[in-house]
């Protein structure tokens, strides 16, 4: 057996043109407004990603680029700023901050219903409820990837390994919504093994290279890989591919799996975001 392949960029482009023509379909454009405190390189193309991304697909462009020796109260101000222009819809601070800057305390400042990343308390409790809301990209994107395979979650055993606020802990709510019985593992975990080998859908977020080998996935398993390093030969994920692809069932790829959906489902929940502000939601 040799995993099927779940294409990210296949399914992030499909996404990525609902999105524009749902924003065409408004009265007027939604806007985005990103703001990135320092210089950090990766964070930089990331960000300049996203803002290429929003643009293309009809969504307006408004950036704020802050020194990394900003103090955390002028970074507030322009979070306060943009939160209270009606013109913004959308407003996403890039993380990780300096390690001066609070990230929990400033995300608070965005309004709930400018929240495109999800991470606000608000959100995240209306996540944890199964209540509508702004969820988090990553994990929605892991949702729409799953649903792109074609693989069943009602039912299902799931095991996610990671359990981050940013990541793991919304993914195993939104798997939760689908009626799938989840397992939360992490680095904690006793015979990490034995515990994803029980999985139908295995999701791997722990932020370690090719931890995840053929001894962790039960034959036929589907499994995501939510984790990217950049190593001397190249991006890597959590999972190690080439020994999982023979065991399981279908297998996202590093590069091209998940990473593409993150932007795509940004660009989804600013759209999200003015419709519901339309609608009066």
């Amino acid at each position: 057996m040799t995993a099927s392949v779940i294409d990210g960029r296949a399914v992030a482009r499909g996404v990525r043109a609902e999105t524009a023509r749902r924003a065409a379909a408004l009265t007027a454009a939604p806007v985005l407004a990103t703001v990135l405190v320092g210089d950090d390189p990766a964070s930089g193309v990331y960000v300049a990603s996203k803002r290429k991304a929003a643009v293309a697909a009809g969504i307006g462009d408004v950036h704020r680029h802050l020194p990394g020796t900003t103090a955390e109260s002028e970074v507030a101000a322009v979070l306060d700023e943009l939160a209270a222009d009606d013109g913004i819809t959308g407003i996403l601070l890039q993380l990780p901050l300096p390690g001066h800057l609070e990230a929990a305390r400033l995300v608070e400042r965005i309004p709930p219903e400018k929240d495109v990343d999800g991470l606000t308390i608000h959100n995240q409790g209306l996540l944890a409820r199964g209540e509508p809301g702004l969820r988090p990209c990553t994990p929605a994107g892991v949702i729409a990837l799953l649903d792109a395979g074609g693989i069943g979650l009602a039912g299902s055993h799931a095991v996610v390994v990671g359990r981050s606020t940013l990541v793991g802990r919304p993914r195993a709510q939104l798997l939760l919504g689908r009626d799938a019985t989840v397992t939360v593992a992490h680095s904690r975990t006793r015979d990490l093994p034995a515990v994803t080998r029980a999985a139908d859908v295995l999701v791997a977020a722990v932020g370690v290279p090719g931890i995840i080998t053929r001894a962790h996935v039960a034959p036929g398993a589907a499994v995501i890989d939510v984790g990217i390093h950049r190593t001397a030969t190249g991006l890597v994920g959590d999972v190690d591919q080439a020994d999982v692809a023979p065991v399981a069932g279908a297998l996202t790829p590093v590069p091209g799996g998940v990473g593409p959906m993150t932007i795509a489902m940004l660009l989804a929940n600013t759209v999200t975001a003015a419709e519901s502000r339309v609608s009066g939601r």
